[in-house]
């Protein structure tokens, strides 16, 4: 259980982090989404250890993380900058890393090798990008850890290897309970992938729910009228993305799509449908993408 409190880090005068708060149970998997720049890292590296926090703290099954030996053998961080020890083979990697973590498998660690059909013996630093990802990921599972975290760990991977990551990672968590947290720009990856979702935006969390959760209450409707709109059509409608074309009107809109169907039926429009978001459309709408002017753009 990763439990992240009222969390806020400072560099000098910049705030990266805060008043972050966000749960992700035993054997879930949480998909962490926003802008770069939002936090995303910096909230992944605070919940590694790796920073220590400003304000508030994180608990890994009720252990604090920061300075703490025995709780921090238990979490493994991807970073979407890789290292590994200069010259290192995969072999040599998986060695060092058995000094660390107490329940790293050998046994494991060459299963994985076989799957990923990578040679143990190579240097690492010859690898491809995609293969170095690879690499990264096959020590991270054979560390079975309790607390798995992944900065944009599928970038670089094709996709057999992508939906193999996914199964091993469903083993993973079917076999030992781990709680994993995956940022990525995917957003259609997390939401095949995922059980939970969170968007930062301004350095915090604006919305944290359930996948199956995400368009239960944000729908786009679609509606249009013979003749002119109502100018009252949707007032007391809390909406966003506000589009016309002709005769028909979208927008996105929050509260239960009955009552909202029920009142825009009152003005007998000719056209009505109800549309149900997408992971991608929800983050759109949260993050209220701006609109650009491509007008003359190579002129």
């Amino acid at each position: 259980m990763i439990t992240v409190n009222n969390v806020r880090k400072d560099f000098g005068s910049f705030t990266a982090l805060k008043d972050v708060s966000c749960n992700v149970g035993n054997g879930s998997i949480y998909g962490l989404v926003g802008y770069n720049g939002s936090g995303k890292t910096t909230l992944l590296k605070i919940i590694s250890g790796v920073y220590e926090p400003d304000e508030g703290g994180v608990l890994i099954n009720g252990g604090m993380v920061f300075d703490n030996e025995t709780v921090k053998r238990r979490i493994f961080f991807v970073p979407d900058d890789l290292f590994f020890l200069p010259q290192a083979s995969l072999q040599r990697m998986a060695r060092f890393y058995t000094g660390y973590y107490p329940q790293f498998s050998m046994e494991t660690f060459h299963k994985l090798v076989e799957m990923f059909e990578l040679s143990p013996r190579k240097r690492i630093n010859g690898f491809s990008k995609g293969m170095q990802r690879q690499a990264a990921l096959i020590l991270a599972l054979s560390a079975r850890p309790d607390c798995l975290l992944l900065d944009e760990s599928f970038d670089g991977l094709d996709p057999v290897k992508r939906s193999l990551v996914r199964q091993v990672l469903t083993e993973l968590i079917v076999e030992r309970d781990t709680s994993v947290i995956i940022s990525s720009h995917n957003l259609r990856e997390l939401e095949d992938l995922c059980d939970h979702i969170g968007l930062m935006n301004q350095k915090h969390i604006v919305m944290e729910c359930g996948i199956g959760d995400v368009s239960a209450n944000r729908n786009k409707f679609r509606i249009a009228f013979q003749d002119e709109f109502p100018k009252n059509l949707l007032d007391g409608i809390p909406h966003r993305n506000e589009e016309r074309s002709g005769k028909i009107l979208t927008f996105v809109a929050t509260g239960d799509p009955d009552e909202i169907t029920a009142k825009l039926s009152t003005f007998h429009p000719a056209l009505l449908e109800i549309i149900p978001l997408s992971l991608e459309e929800v983050f759109l709408s949260e993050m209220e993408a701006k609109s650009y002017d491509f007008t003359d753009l190579f002129k």
